[in-house]
């Protein structure tokens, strides 16, 4: 799996799982989606991932979109 896939594969899933916690838990769950879109949206910008270069530690490589 490459890097791009592997941080669009991690944004997904804390996504859905705010998404979750927000139906089970609280709605203060949604200042998690709220912050993985922020991220997202700035990236997008800047091509700087903080997820990118933690999975770039853990062996990911290929990327095109991420430094």
């Amino acid at each position: 799996m490459s890097l791009d896939r592997a941080v669009l594969t991690l944004a997904g899933t804390i996504t859905l799982i705010s998404v979750l916690l927000v139906a089970l838990v609280s709605s203060w769950w949604l200042l998690l989606t709220a912050f993985v879109g922020l991220n997202l949206l700035q990236s997008s910008f800047t091509g700087f991932c903080p997820a990118a270069m933690i999975l770039r530690r853990f062996g990911f490589s290929g990327s095109c979109a991420f430094r």
